[in-house]
């Protein structure tokens, strides 16, 4: 009797193969919630990626009025300013990072937009060794409603990593 290997490398099973890589590259935007992990993210974008797009803050256009929606940017690297729905709309994955011991009320509205986008978030933290366990407490709490995945990274070169695994 043949393994289940032998079988599966039998000429009449090679029919069922697909013969084409089984992914192609994410489209990934990679977003800094505090200047501590913008430093992070500038270091990272100088790095090479198939298609990762890096903004370093989020910002506010004034009070919605009754019925209307905020309207939220983001800065490029160059500083240009880009539509938090547009850049949301065109991803696959959205990752979040942000220093341990901030509040990261960023992530709540970036996490809505891609819930109502349907599209995958991730939370990084990072410098959690130097805060303490209430400080780091308080912003894994922020975070974790808007993350499907939530990572206090070890170090800076873990968030390299952890894309590079991710096709970004």
């Amino acid at each position: 009797m043949d393994s289940e290997s032998a079988r599966m490398s039998s000429a009449a099973e090679a029919r069922f193969r697909v013969d084409y890589p089984n992914s192609k590259p994410r489209s990934v935007k990679v977003v800094a919630l505090d200047a501590g992990s913008e430093r992070v993210v500038k270091r990272l974008a100088q790095r090479s990626w198939q298609r990762a797009t890096f903004f370093t803050s989020i910002k506010f256009e004034g009070a919605p009025r009754t019925g209307e929606s905020w309207s939220a940017w983001l800065s490029d690297l160059a500083g240009r300013t880009k539509a938090l729905i547009e850049e949301v709309s065109g991803a696959d994955l959205v990752v979040m990072v942000s220093s341990a011991g901030t509040s990261a009320q960023a992530a709540a509205v970036i996490g809505e937009a891609c819930s109502a986008r349907k599209v995958m978030t991730m939370a990084l933290i990072i410098g959690g060794e130097q805060q303490s366990n209430q400080e780091l407490s308080k912003t894994l709490a922020t975070l974790r409603p808007y993350a499907s995945m939530l990572v206090i990274a070890s170090n800076d070169e873990y968030i390299e990593e952890m894309l590079s695994a991710l096709r970004a």
